[in-house]
Parts: structure tokens; C-alpha cells; sequence
């Protein structure tokens, strides 16, 4: 045997270790791929390209202007002075939009809370509801009603000797209160809980039909109560489904806008502006018929304030709705 020869044993242990370690992936070319993969490939871009046209354009390109808008005085038809942040220095001290900005919060998180518990109550209920299909069908009707049509729905409701007051007539109640008067933002965010609470109820109500009914059967057994079983076992399992609907409602509550402006407006005028929210800040800075008219710099400056805030908002929510998703 030579210096140079390989003992029969490293040469075994050489070989298995070969064997034991993960072949390098093979990386496909192009000129491997099949004519059904190459013709596939060829179609990617003329069915996204048009999509992507109409996003640059009809979304990216108007929030790109907005920014630009912003540091202008602009009264949509003239020439644009360039001003600055000037707008933002006077939206911050601009107290009827700060009172627009608290409002928004206020419908974020108090609407969201009432939205999320009564949600979650009518899934836990319905759950075992022998007529849930059509409960849920009547709890999503007010999202296929158009928001002016609930809004005036809604005006029946709480207008002076409306159907509220006839029914506080009824148990003795004469002298009830001015609930359009003193009470209106109350009574819109009201309303707001009662017209977005069946599209979240559709929404939980999937994830609970997901969970084994033995699971909650284990419970029962052991002695759990209805809450114990929301929060150990319908709650952990629809994680993934509440931070979903929680990053959509936190999209959509600043985007209110028709239900607000139908029910606290006048066939004059807007609603008063103790009840906007920023969507009506901004619309009233522009075709509102406010005084000064048509400042879409200004407006602008507190579009790119709410649209900041939403993404710094999602973010964290995202951030801290992060969970492992539990399999079963």
C-alpha cells in the first residue's frame, strides 16, 4: 500500500458522509422549461401590465401629486405658490382640524371596540344558532344599503317625534332628549357600530366555523365556561382572522365619509363641524363651501397627515398583531 492510498474505512466514512449531505439544488434555465412553461411566462406581463397601469395611475400617481399639492397654495384653476410646509405649520394649529383628527380616533377606536365585542358576541351565539345562515344573511343587509339610504334610515329614527321618541312616548318618557341636537355625534357613531357590525360578524363567523366542534366539546367536559372558551380556544384559533379585520377596519374607519356627511348635513349645508372626521375636514377645505373656497394645498397638507398616520397605524398593528399561526 502506497503513502497516498485511502484506508478502507476513511473511504466508507468519506462515502456515507457524500451520501448524507443535501444534494446542491439544481437551478432550472430557461432553456429547460417545457413549452407550456415558456408560454406562460410570456403572458405574466400583458395580464399584469394593464392592472399596474391603472394602479400607478389612478392611485400611486394622485397620492404622489398630493405630496407635491401640499407645499402649494393652490385654488385648483390658478398658478400654485409655492409655500412649503406653511400648510402644515397652520394645520397644527388649525383647531377645527385637530377636533377633526380626535374625531377620527374616537370612531377608530371607540366604533372599532363596540364593532369587535358585539362581533364576537353574535359569532359565539350564532355558532350553535340552528338559523345562522340567515341571521348572518340579515346582519350584512346594511352593507349592500348605500350609506345615504341608512343614514336616512337613521334620521327617522332619532329625529324629533321620530320613531325612537314615539317608542319613549310609549313607556311614559315625554320630555326625551334632543338626540340631533346635543347628542349627534354620539348618535353617528351609533349608527356606524350598527352599519359595519354584520360585515365583521361575517367575517369572525367564518374563522369560528373553522375550529372542531370537539374542541369546544373538550371544554365543556372540563368544566369551561363561555368565556373561558372565547379566550382559550375561539380567540387563539381566529388570530389570524381578527388582525385581518382589525388592519381593515383601521383602513376603512378613516375613509368614512358618506354616512357623516348624509346624516349631520343639511340640504344647505355640511354637518357641523364639532362632528367631522378628516374625510370631511378635507372635503370641506375644497368644494364644502367654506371660506376662504377651493384650498386644495391646504387640504392636501391634511390628506398626506391622515395618509402618514394610517401607515404608521397599520404598521404597528401589523407589529404587534403578529402571532404564529396555530394549526388544528
Amino acid at each position: 500500500m502506497t503513502d497516498t492510498a485511502v484506508p478502507a474505512r476513511d473511504r466508507a466514512t468519506a462515502t456515507t458522509s457524500s451520501a448524507a449531505s443535501p444534494a446542491a439544488p439544481h437551478r432550472r434555465s430557461r432553456r429547460d422549461e417545457g413549452p407550456f412553461q415558456a408560454r406562460r411566462r410570456r403572458l405574466f406581463w400583458p395580464f399584469v401590465a394593464v392592472p399596474l397601469v391603472l394602479y400607478l395611475v389612478f392611485f400611486l400617481g394622485p397620492t404622489l401629486a398630493s405630496f407635491w399639492i401640499s407645499l402649494h397654495a393652490w385654488d385648483g384653476i390658478g398658478e400654485m405658490k409655492f409655500r412649503g410646509l406653511g400648510n402644515y405649520e397652520v394645520l397644527l394649529g388649525d383647531e377645527v382640524f385637530r377636533g377633526a383628527f380626535a374625531n377620527t380616533l374616537i370612531i377608530l377606536v371607540g366604533v372599532g371596540l363596540a364593532v369587535f365585542v358585539a362581533s364576537f358576541a353574535l359569532a359565539m351565539v350564532l355558532r350553535e344558532l340552528a338559523g345562522r345562515k340567515f341571521a348572518r344573511a340579515v346582519l350584512f343587509f346594511p352593507n349592500i344599503i348605500a350609506p345615504i339610504v341608512l343614514s336616512v334610515l337613521w334620521g327617522f329614527i332619532f329625529q324629533n317625534d321620530g320613531l325612537l321618541d314615539s317608542a319613549l312616548q310609549g313607556i311614559g318618557i315625554s320630555d326625551g332628549p334632543n338626540w340631533l341636537g346635543d347628542h349627534l355625534f354620539f348618535v353617528i357613531l351609533l349608527g356606524l357600530a350598527w352599519v359595519n357590525t354584520g360585515f365583521y360578524v361575517t367575517i369572525i363567523m367564518a374563522g369560528v366555523d373553522r375550529i372542531p366542534p370537539y374542541l369546544y366539546e373538550d371544554c365543556k367536559l372540563a368544566g369551561a365556561n363561555a368565556f373561558q372558551r372565547f379566550w382559550h380556544v375561539t380567540l387563539p384559533l381566529t388570530w389570524d382572522v381578527v388582525a385581518t379585520s382589525a388592519i381593515l377596519w383601521t383602513i376603512s374607519s378613516l375613509k368614512i365619509f358618506e354616512f357623516l356627511y348624509a346624516f349631520g348635513g343639511t340640504t344647505n349645508d355640511m354637518p357641523p363641524t364639532g362632528v367631522w372626521n378628516s374625510a370631511l375636514f378635507i372635503y370641506g377645505q375644497t368644494f364644502g363651501g367654506r371660506t376662504p373656497p377651493y384650498l386644495f394645498g391646504y387640504a392636501s397638507a391634511a390628506a398626506v397627515v391622515t395618509l402618514l398616520f394610517l401607515i404608521v397605524l397599520v404598521f404597528l398593528f401589523r407589529r404587534v398583531l403578529r402571532r404564529e399561526v396555530i394549526e388544528f
